[in-house]
């Protein structure tokens, strides 16, 4: 049997493992105990407490493993995967880190190391689709909605994470990097905001955020690109003005003779606050457009995600698709439908014949569905 380590054991990793496990021995790490004994007693799951930071340790584990799945939070995620490429490891990897995975290519062919990256839910799925549908047309325009939700709603947030606060926040700071008339134009995080709705769920804000990342130097051939993340009405308010306010800064501040850096302070409270409850019932929601040429005619491909977490086996549905899609992946990384050695992001992935497809059916036996109208 196929062995897997699965790096991080939070909301994300645990279902990633639980998936495997049906079907590989896993190795499922994390620095916290705590986190790890749920995982302990599923079969074919071995579990290891493991600090990322440490490059060494790193390499060890993942040297008695065929294949890694990454998923640590993304300030560990660079430094992590550098470690995982120097041994040529296959890794399939969701940290969402903010640096450029493409920096690490070179080190991959030298090591023979085959990565992919960003491969969630998104970034992940929606640029599967859009590599998919720019190896048969001629793409002009690129759009993503995409969000996590509560489907109850609370005041004051209106909002539980269904990952890291910390990597939430991040998405509320980096400036959004997106393609307007065939260039690359910087706009603030939580920028443009629109009210759009969705059947089923009501009203929802969209705002720019920083989602296209490697498309901005695989794709620079789509004249328009842009991600906007989705959220309820009011809560991009309140986000903006704690950054405004400070509360999301990295410069330390002295408070009664104690150095401490706002961003930190605040994600320790909007970790509790964010937290969802056991059973506590959520979704995700995408809307994918692609829009362009097609045989000589005006196409339009228009994919839509609606996602609510299983409540038998209590998997968020944030961990359903961004985790599926991972093991999704990981699979065509051991059977060898996917074998090209370097840093791939998952557009370039999806190019490839066949390939999005596979993944597709791979969420849809796990009941994750994509519609798609196309005119």
């Amino acid at each position: 049997m196929t062995r897997i380590m699965v790096l991080g054991a939070g909301m994300v990793g645990s279902a990633m493992v639980r998936d495997l496990a049906t079907r590989h021995e896993v190795l499922s790490t994390d620095c916290s105990e705590t986190a790890l004994q749920p995982l302990a007693a599923v079969p074919n799951v071995t579990t290891q407490q493991l600090d990322c930071s440490d490059s060494t340790a790193v390499k060890a584990a993942a040297a008695s493993v065929d294949a890694v799945v990454c998923a640590v939070p993304g300030y560990l995620g660079f430094a992590t995967l550098r470690s995982l490429i120097e041994i040529g490891s296959k890794v399939a990897d969701i940290s969402f880190f903010p640096e450029d995975a493409l920096e690490l290519d070179a080190l991959a062919k030298a090591t023979g190391a085959v990565v992919v990256t960003d491969i969630g839910v998104a970034p992940g799925i929606d640029n599967l689709i859009l590599g998919h549908h720019d190896a048969q047309m001629d793409v002009q325009r690129f759009e993503c909605l995409v969000g996590g939700l509560p489907i109850a709603r609370s005041f004051p947030f209106q909002y539980k994470a269904p990952f890291s606060p910390m990597d939430v926040v991040e998405e509320y700071l980096r400036p959004a990097r997106i393609y307007e008339h065939g260039r690359e134009v910087i706009k603030p995080a939580l920028s443009e905001p629109s009210y759009l709705d969705f059947p089923g769920i009501g009203t929802l804000e969209a705002f720019n955020t920083d989602g296209l990342r490697s498309l901005i130097q695989t794709m620079p051939h789509i004249p328009d690109m842009i991600e906007r993340t989705l959220r309820y009405p009011g809560h991009r308010e309140l986000m903006l003005a704690f950054r405004e306010s400070g509360f999301f800064s990295d410069d330390p501040i002295d408070v009664d003779g104690v150095k401490v850096t706002p961003r930190a302070f605040t994600s320790k409270i909007l970790f509790d606050s964010w937290k969802l409850q056991p059973g506590e019932a959520e979704l995700t929601v995408m809307r994918v457009t692609v829009e362009g040429i097609e045989g000589g005619q005006p196409r339009r491909h228009v994919y839509h995600l609606e996602d609510r977490g299983d409540a038998k086996s209590q998997t968020s549905s944030m961990a359903r698709t961004t985790g599926y899609t991972c093991t999704g992946m990981l699979e065509c990384l051991l059977d060898g439908s996917w074998a090209t050695v370097g840093v791939t992001p998952p557009e370039l992935v999806g190019k490839t014949e066949g390939l999005w497809p596979k993944i597709r059916a791979h969420l849809a036996e796990r009941a994750v569905t994509l519609t798609v109208t196309s005119e």
